[in-house]
């Protein structure tokens, strides 16, 4: 019933936002506009505002799952047009603060105690909230100066109702409209259903940072607040506070003499230390997301926060984008074209000279011009657009990526207009593509295997005994088989004799029958059964003839 309910309020919605106008024109679609179109919220709905607009406006009101299912779509430049991803990407994601009461019941639940027995202090007023979570500020009996975040309550239930109701109509839509299958709108669903569900995971959340603040240990570039694990659970999530001021806050930033062409280098170095190096990125990196610490100036470190969303991807994964990325800066389109299809993004059968082509028209403007006055988000766009002609199938985790690397260009530029974002990151590419088939990379990896490799070095003998007796086994299989072909094959010309000589036999003697050299016979005197004769004879040596046309 409840399901139901949703469905007619998502209906209203989308009447009164004619979301019909987004719809193709397909036959099937036509039946989805005319009921859009019956509801009476559409009668007075103003279509002023264009309709990807409309759709921002209609998944804000439809809440948490649409505005992050928004959101995710936002960073998809291969589904959608560039109009649409810009007005997705100004989703906002404010909702009012649920009961303080409510929040303090969940903790105390989850840690088994009041919060006057586990804090020193904690603020009933939420410091943010938003549509999964809200935070609040407090500290702990030593006086070390926390923030609490916690799932905001019945969220997981209207979580997994929306998801299902999307993974349905996702299922409706590739069944209804075969076209959008290459698409694959019920994997995106999917994956966007992964990713939700991680952000509603606040355990997986801590994992997360704990594993960023490991990896950046001592580092004076990124500081990641450390979680408190023993005031910490799936729904409530204790870390260290930290203070700093918003990455987009230039202003506080050149006040306090803080370098911003530094800082944005830092920024670049950062993401490419995670992705290469690390294998394990913040995919969320927008800047609320980001802080930047004035306790040094002269030497700013980031602070990274809400680490729900992540991305890695495998060695050879890493490996294939560092050659595309360095195939884009050589411009090497034919090289693009060609590792493009091998990662199976595009179809086998795509011709690569036409597609090389393509990617020249689209990419030779931009790449014509100085490094340093590129952008790559576009490049990115232009790209993936243009791969979308070929029916383009892209792997979630560099749709990830991608979203990061856009976010964080436009976070380096936005604090450095003229960052030149290669200069930093091509040596990083090229080293980090040395050690991959330098000797340090052929030494890692024996010393990686190494052990496992000693302890089989005692069963080594018993090994090669067992493989030899297999090789005796099957060579004895083969002898045995091959014997059984021969035999067979003798059998058949047996009988393939046989019947060649039963067809000459009857053959001839039809021949001698019907032409008697002693008669004087007419075609048509000819007796039935000569022909007879020399017909079944004929046929035998045609059959087989036609068995063995090499004989």
């Amino acid at each position: 019933m409840r399901r139901l309910f949703r469905l007619l309020t998502i209906y209203a919605v989308f009447a009164r936002y004619r979301l019909d106008e987004l719809l193709p024109d397909h036959a099937a679609s036509g039946i989805v506009k005319f009921f859009i179109r019956l509801h009476p919220a559409a009668w007075t709905a103003s279509t002023q505002v264009h309709p990807w607009g409309r759709l921002r406006l209609a998944l804000e009101q439809l809440g948490p799952v649409f505005i992050k299912f928004g959101q995710l779509l936002s960073t998809r430049h291969d589904l959608l047009p560039e109009e649409a991803i810009g007005d997705l990407a100004n989703l906002q994601d404010n909702v009012p603060p649920f009961g303080e009461q409510a929040a303090f019941d969940i903790i105390e639940a989850e840690l088994k105690g009041t919060t006057e027995a586990l804090f020193g202090h904690l603020e009933r007023t939420p410091l943010a909230s938003a549509s999964v979570a809200q935070v609040h500020a407090g500290s702990l009996k030593d006086g070390r100066e926390i923030v609490v975040k916690v799932i905001r309550p019945g969220i997981e239930t209207l979580v997994q109702r929306d998801l299902a109701l999307l993974l349905t109509g996702a299922r409706w839509l590739q069944k209804i409209v075969p076209e959008t299958k290459r698409f694959h709108p019920v994997q995106v669903v999917t994956d966007y259903r992964h990713i939700l569900l991680g952000e509603l995971d606040l355990g997986q959340e801590a994992a997360n940072g704990a594993q960023f603040r490991r990896n950046f240990a001592d580092s004076p570039v990124l500081y990641v607040p450390e979680v408190h694990w023993n005031l910490s659970t799936n729904k409530v999530l204790t870390m260290e506070r930290v203070y700093g001021v918003p990455v987009s806050d230039t202003q506080s930033m050149l006040a306090a003499g803080v370098s911003l062409e530094h800082l944005s280098e830092l920024g670049v170095e950062i993401f490419f230390t995670q992705v290469f190096r690390d294998n394990f990125f913040h995919a969320d990196m927008h800047p609320g997301n980001v802080m930047v610490s004035l306790k040094d100036p002269q030497n700013p470190q980031y602070l990274s926060l809400d680490c729900a969303i992540v991305g890695s991807l495998s060695k050879q994964e890493r490996f294939l984008l560092a050659r595309q990325l360095m195939a884009l800066l050589d411009k090497d389109y034919e090289q693009i074209a060609i590792l493009m299809v091998e990662a199976g993004w595009v179809p086998q059968s795509t011709r690569i000279h036409e597609f090389q082509n393509a990617l020249r028209t689209v990419l030779e403007p931009v790449l014509e011009r100085p490094l340093n006055e590129i952008e790559f988000g576009p490049i990115l766009i232009r790209l993936f657009q243009t791969a979308r002609r070929f029916e383009m199938q892209a792997l979630p985790q560099f749709m990830l990526l991608e979203k990061t690397l856009i976010h964080v260009e436009g976070l380096g530029r936005q604090l450095y207009p003229e960052l030149d974002i290669w200069e930093i990151g091509r040596p990083l590419l090229e080293q980090w593509l040395r050690d991959q088939i330098g000797p340090g990379a052929i030494m890692q990896t024996i010393k990686r295997n190494g052990p496992a490799l000693i302890e089989q070095i005692p069963h080594i003998p018993k090994l090669a005994w067992d493989a030899l007796q297999e090789m005796r086994k099957l060579s004895e299989n083969q002898q045995k088989l091959l014997q059984q072909v021969e035999q067979g094959h003798l059998k058949q010309l047996r009988r393939d004799r046989i019947i060649t000589l039963l067809g000459l036999i009857g053959l001839g003697a039809g021949l001698s029958w019907g032409f008697n050299p002693h008669w004087s016979l007419s075609w048509s005197e000819i007796p039935l059964g000569a022909w007879v004769i020399s017909a079944l004879g004929a046929s035998l040596i045609l059959t087989r003839l036609r068995s063995n046309p090499d004989d």
